[in-house]
């Protein structure tokens, strides 16, 4: 037995002693490959030699600029906030149960605060401790995750009022000049780099804005009476694009971007059940719109093919859901609300085969097929467990 153990350590190769001649041309073709991010972590895992050869993946870092606060505009402060960009990612986690699978939706830093996915390496291992607001710290093994990522989000750190509600970015240039366009206190702020002091927006709607995204070059802003402008960073001229024909007056809409490829419009229909204004969660329903830039206005769609769209109080995202085995309770073309009342959610599909034929094809609806529990909701990490 003791000679058995013996022969198993032998056979476990010592990575740090390979020449560093190979380990130079292995840290080049993983640095040009994409999507290896987390793999050169766990190469600068292995020792200090291995370390000091592969740099920190770019795509993990959280670039900074540091603004004046917007607290006192327009006059110009000393004081200053942060804004971050933060790289977004989903965790699939492995479990043993077959019913169920977990998922940590949120973003992740490096040796930071407590308010992230935050990346602890180990000799050979690496860990992600997850923190999540009134919960004790989650570690788990990156080795036992599938990690798919969802792009970046900008958000202001450091001077968050009551008011702020979120915060998009577009770079001018290559020389570092840069718009902000901020969702403060039912107003918009703009500041540009080369100003540095925030101005208020006008000539936009008088409603309160409601979501804002930065979007292949130009900002879109949605408001709660249902206006969308899309704001040109250069001149910032405002341009309303077609409204929609909505289908009930209580409707609400969330601008959902896929990765530079998609810009989606998700309008939530609310109907009352019983006509007494009682609301059933179960049917609820949902149409999605694209943007057709060059025509400027939505079109209706009636498949999201690979999609999954996530929308929540951590910002609106898509996944491709190709990339999830089949079978772990998440899908392709379907919508999961995180942000909805309660604990429990069910993702909206679009009609199922055993349906009504006479229903209309470009709604989507609650398929009860997935229960999914969210153990928490709020940013920056949403987790997730889907019953299948």
């Amino acid at each position: 037995m003791a000679d058995h153990e013996c022969v198993s350590k032998l056979s476990i190769p010592d990575w740090s002693l390979l020449p560093n001649e190979l380990l130079e041309i292995v840290c080049s073709n993983y640095c040009k490959t994409l999507n290896k991010c987390f793999d050169i972590v766990h190469a600068r895992s292995v020792c200090r030699l291995w370390r000091s050869i592969f740099p920190f993946p770019s795509c993990l870092l959280r670039p900074r600029d540091f603004l004046p606060t917007f607290v006192y505009y327009p006059y110009l402060s000393r004081e200053l906030c942060t804004l971050e960009k933060i790289p977004l990612f989903l965790f699939r986690v492995k479990t043993h149960a077959t019913s169920t699978s977990k998922y940590f939706l949120g973003g992740i830093g490096r040796d930071e605060s407590k308010d992230h996915m935050e990346l602890l390496p180990s000799p050979i291992q690496c860990s992600v401790k997850v923190t999540i607001p009134r919960c004790d710290p989650t570690l788990i093994k990156m080795l036992d995750c599938q990690i798919i990522p969802l792009g970046h989000q900008y958000r202001m750190i450091g001077c968050n009022p009551k008011d702020y509600k979120g915060v998009a970015y577009l770079p001018l240039n290559k020389k570092g000049k840069f718009v902000v366009l901020l969702n403060y206190t039912k107003v918009l702020l703009v500041l540009r780099s080369r100003d540095k002091i925030w101005m208020r927006f006008s000539n936009i709607s008088k409603a309160s804005c409601d979501y804002l995204v930065a979007f292949r070059g130009r900002f879109y802003a949605s408001f709660l009476n249902r206006d969308i402008f899309v704001i040109h960073p250069y001149s910032m001229k405002v341009t309303p694009l077609m409204p929609l024909h909505h289908l009930y007056p209580d409707s609400h809409i969330y601008l959902v971007p896929s990765g530079n490829d998609e810009l989606f419009l998700v309008e939530r229909i609310i109907i009352p059940s019983n006509g007494v204004g009682v609301l059933d969660f179960s049917r609820f329903t949902c149409r999605v719109c694209r943007l057709d830039e060059e025509a400027g206005k939505w079109v209706v769609v009636s498949d999201l093919g690979d999609r999954v769209l996530f929308i929540g109080e951590f910002g609106n995202t898509s996944c491709p859901a190709k990339e999830l085995p089949d079978g772990c309770g998440v899908s392709g073309n379907s919508i999961l609300f995180t942000n909805g009342p309660g604990n429990v959610s069910f993702f909206y599909k679009y009609r199922l085969s055993s349906e009504n034929v006479k229903d209309d094809l470009s709604l989507l609806r609650f398929s009860r097929e997935n229960r999914v529990i969210i153990r928490n909701k709020s940013p920056p990490v949403v987790a997730l467990h889907v019953e299948h």
